[in-house]
């Protein structure tokens, strides 16, 4: 219905303009220059020469032929080279695909194809992988990668082996630009702006696209969560390739912020750069700052307090959230996946958990919290009836999400991309409960849930009475087959350096704290199987779960 206020009141160039994370590296280099954006070994590059070699990159990408709409992979790690990709790639009005850089050739072959990629822009430490994932790519009978152009990147602070599969090295590239190039500010929002496929657990990877507007609005949201203020020094342990670095690197930019370079994540180089490159702000998944819970006191030894850290997870255990805390971390827990660009929910903490024990807090704060800012709705829903689940703290149903902070679908997968918004929603997969609060706790993937004896029993609750076992460095807990019970849990623990605990100690510290039906009938002590950001495999684990004996609890 037309009413005043529609009439003759239209979107104009002059009262409308599409949304787009390019927009704030533009405004950023203009009002800051001289600031630094990027330190990475002895380089300290400052926004305004990003700004160029951003723009340089895109010139250089147009003149060999990438136009709106093609696929630019890359596959790097924590680099200077990759913050520049978010941006000088989408500048073209081409689309970036970050590449894992710890999957097979295998998984990269079926990514280049699928995502028909025009480009690759290689770092020297993947490039057999990718010599080999080329070859495999072109041996496709409907293969759209023979022609492929590679791109090298040198890297000084890497010294290992690697072999150049490209016609023309990264700096060459770049230095061949126009300073001046006139880049593609989108027309629509709604265009592509990433690629980024999903852990492949069984069958293919999915292709999750993004858009601009959603890009740019969790990007800003990133920002309003943290109370993120003008030049933060923000340390890439969070790799790059996933969601984006859940929409950092435009955040960053949007901030003016310095964005410290990391190619290995490990307790060393982490605590080195938070003391001295004055880092203020990081994210990393829970397996990563339980690194730096049980560092050794000399690597702990004059560590700044108040640096704002993120975590995100499933489910990150209370007893990692305690330990961080008493380090003096500031510590925020989001909540996302792949197809909401990272992080679309946070627990937001209020001034009054501040006066109850640590433990109580830590357990408030492990919850996965409300939506973002900019994401319309979040909400625990029956998947079959799509009715909301009562705010009791125990019913339980899945996360759903709904606004701009969604993916666009899946890459050529309508089916896959229907199933996933069925109803309205996003389907997240997670089984959750909602607190009297209105906060959000998930209770387990929805494939994760034991049921034994006709009796649910949370992975996740189990996982966190074990992490506060003193000699429990990581765990994971999978359902084992059972002819009596149908399934009962089996727990896969990897114990730290010089501790040691048996099997049925481990049974007899969770008989203290849990009903008998949860405690697990089988234990395993070893390293367990981690993806590239750090979550733990439970797909394999349960593979190996079927052969394992019972104990007798």
């Amino acid at each position: 219905m037309n009413t005043i206020f529609e009439k003759d009141l239209d979107k104009n160039p002059a009262n409308f303009t599409a949304m787009s994370p390019l927009s704030f590296i533009e405004r950023t280099a203009s009002i800051y220059p001289q600031r630094p954006a990027i330190v990475h070994g002895s380089l300290k590059q400052d926004w305004q020469t990003t700004y160029t070699r951003c723009r340089q990159l895109a010139s250089a990408l147009t003149h060999i032929g990438v136009k709106k709409g093609d696929t630019v992979a890359v596959m790097l790690p924590n680099t200077p080279p990759m913050v520049e990709a978010h941006f000088g790639i989408p500048m073209t009005g081409a689309i970036l695909n970050c590449l894992n850089t710890r999957l097979d050739p295998e998984s990269i072959a079926f990514m280049l194809n699928h995502g028909e990629a025009k480009v690759v822009i290689v770092d020297p430490e993947f490039s057999h992988t990718m010599a080999r994932a080329i070859e495999i790519a072109a041996l496709e009978p409907s293969s759209k990668v023979r022609d492929l152009i590679v791109i090298d990147v040198e890297d000084d602070l890497y010294t290992g082996q690697f072999v150049t599969i490209g016609k023309s090295s990264y700096e060459a590239f770049i230095s061949s630009g126009d300073a001046d190039f006139a880049w593609q500010y989108p027309t629509d929002e709604w265009d592509s702006i990433c690629l980024n496929y999903t852990s492949g657990t069984t069958g293919n990877p999915k292709g999750v696209v993004y858009s601009h507007r959603g890009a740019a609005t969790n990007a800003v949201s990133n920002i309003l969560e943290w109370d993120m203020p003008r030049h933060p020094v923000y340390l890439w342990t969070l790799p790059m390739f996933h969601c984006n670095g859940w929409c950092f690197p435009w955040t960053v930019a949007a901030r003016a912020g310095v964005n410290v370079c990391l190619r290995k994540v490990d307790a060393i180089n982490i605590f080195n750069a938070i003391k001295t490159q004055g880092v203020t702000h990081y994210c990393a998944a829970p397996i990563v700052h339980s690194l730096l819970v049980n560092a050794s006191e000399d690597l702990r030894k004059g560590l700044p307090t108040g640096v704002k850290a993120m975590v995100a997870g499933a489910a990150p255990p209370a007893s990692m959230i305690e330990g961080m805390e008493e380090m003096g971390f500031d510590l925020t827990h989001v909540y996302g996946l792949t197809e909401t660009y990272g992080p679309a929910a946070v627990c937001v903490k209020h001034e009054d958990w501040g006066g109850l024990p640590i433990g109580e807090r830590a357990a408030l704060n492990a919850r996965q919290g409300v939506r973002y800012h900019m994401q319309q709705e979040m909400n625990v829903i029956d998947p079959d009836t799509l009715i909301p689940v009562p705010a009791d703290g125990q019913t339980m149903g899945e996360i759903v999400f709904k606004g701009n902070i969604a993916m666009k679908g899946y890459l050529k997968n309508p089916t896959a991309t229907a199933e996933a918004f069925y109803g309205g929603w996003f389907h997240t997969g997670d089984l959750a409960v909602i607190h009297p609060d209105g906060y959000i706790k998930i209770k387990d993937r929805s494939k994760d849930i034991i049921i034994s004896g006709g009796e649910n029993i949370s992975s996740i609750e189990l996982e966190d009475i074990l992490y506060r076992h003193p000699a429990v460095l990581a765990v994971a807990v999978v359902a084992k087959p059972d002819a009596k019970w149908g399934e009962t849990p089996c727990a896969f623990i990897e114990i730290k350096q010089n501790s040691n605990v048996t099997e049925q100690e481990i049974i007899y510290y969770c008989k203290l704290h849990l009903a008998g039906f949860k405690v697990p009938r089988a234990v395993v002590f070893g390293e367990l199987p981690k993806t590239s950001t750090g979550k733990i495999q439970k797909f394999e684990l349960r593979k190996r779960a079927g052969s394992l004996k019972a104990i007798n609890v």
